[in-house]
């Protein structure tokens, strides 16, 4: 079969690969029919998370199941189904306590408990190095889905590929980011970050009640999107304070909640840089710093942008002193996705209207070359095998 293939940074390829076949009882092999290119994807294809051997790569995909292992009850060849993208097997305490990213069982290896750098991690994920569990990921013409009794999810015919295929990863964490922060209604919502998740963080403050969505960023073409997308007021870090800006917007105080929807990929200043190369760290911190600076006392920090290493000036004693709630991590997705496809179905949110390209996955290379390099006013690329 054709696949997306990471082999080194900056090197993804369409390969020919072994088809997947079924492992364990409660394995499914799923067509793929539709798939996208994540920003999460792209710590891998940058260096920032180490993978040092071929992966198929991809976390968000969806397709027709085309044979179930013998333990599988709840799927049957034929069925459309997304994928949430933690790999998690139902059972164990955290998948019983809503926490499938941290699920024992998917990930042997390298599980443990103290979430160490190259060790001691959390549960599998499709396609996100051998870290976390070195699974194939979607972004292929078929993919092995393990667990399969509690992950996937059936899909309504009268829903489009489109319509749904963002429930696999970026709506919910969006959605996670607004459900951590305990919004119930009236609050003043500031995204930092205009890509992808932070669009989907914005549209799910508005579902939960938020009454003013503000997204900031340095691209003008994602200001635009979040402006038309997810009627949000924008500003331009390039241009303006937005810190100061959001200050001025709510009598001083700053937004009741902050999320960061960018992670360790912020863009970078030469002191930034130097200050890598010292403390023997990559990437930043700068979107949590603003976030930090811009919720109110007492706020909440929601941070949904991935970060992978310890940072140096981590900013505990303003973090103290403004009395702010912390929230971090990888979207509890089997916790939310049924709730959340319900409101797709009835029409509460529009999930595609993020979409700027769609390729066939032969030309993936480009979509990962164009997302990375913010060109073309690339926001979304779906792939279709």
């Amino acid at each position: 079969m054709k696949a997306v293939v990471f082999h080194k940074p900056g090197d993804m390829r369409v390969d020919d690969v072994a088809a997947p076949k079924i492992e364990q009882e409660e394995d499914v092999i799923l067509r793929v029919t539709a798939t996208a290119i994540c920003g999460s994807d792209l710590h891998i294809y940058n260096g920032f998370f180490p993978q040092l051997k071929p992966l198929v790569m991809g976390h968000e995909f969806m397709g027709i199941v085309e044979e179930v292992g013998r333990g599988v009850t709840k799927l049957a060849k034929g069925d459309r189904v997304v994928v949430p993208f933690p790999i998690a097997c139902g059972s164990c305490f955290f998948c019983q306590h809503d926490l499938p990213g941290h699920c024992e069982h998917s990930n042997p290896e390298k599980y443990g408990p103290e979430g160490g750098l190259m060790k001691d991690k959390g549960g599998g994920l499709f396609g996100y190095t051998d870290l976390y569990g070195g699974y194939s990921g979607g972004q292929a013409q078929y993919v092995r889905v393990p667990y399969a009794n509690f992950g996937p999810r059936k899909i309504s015919s009268e829903l489009a590929d489109d319509q749904v295929l963002f429930l696999t990863d970026i709506f919910p964490t969006g959605y996670s980011a607004v459900d951590w922060a305990g919004i119930k209604g009236g609050e003043t919502v500031a995204v930092f970050g205009c890509g992808p998740v932070g669009l989907m963080a914005m549209k799910s403050a508005w579902l939960r009640g938020a009454a003013r969505v503000i997204g900031v960023d340095l691209q003008n073409y994602r200001l635009e999107m979040a402006r038309r997308s997810a009627r949000a007021e924008t500003f331009n870090l390039a241009e303006e304070d937005a810190v100061e800006a959001i200050r001025e917007l709510t009598d001083g105080r700053g937004a009741d909640v902050c999320i960061d929807a960018v992670g360790m990929e912020a863009d970078r200043t030469l002191l930034d840089r130097v200050s890598n190369v010292i403390h023997a760290q990559m990437g930043s911190i700068k979107a949590l710093e603003l976030s930090i600076s811009a919720v109110r006392r007492g706020g909440v920090v929601s941070v949904v942008g991935v970060y992978g290493l310890p940072y140096d000036n981590f900013p505990l004693g303003q973090i103290f002193d403004k009395g702010i709630a912390l929230f971090f991590g990888q979207a509890p997705v089997q916790k939310h996705i049924d709730a959340l496809i319900k409101h797709v179905e009835q029409g509460d949110i529009q999930l595609d209207d993020i979409i700027t390209h769609r390729l066939p996955l032969a030309e993936a290379p480009h979509g990962y070359a164009i997302f990375n390099k913010k060109e073309d006013n690339c926001v979304k690329v779906v792939l279709q095998p």
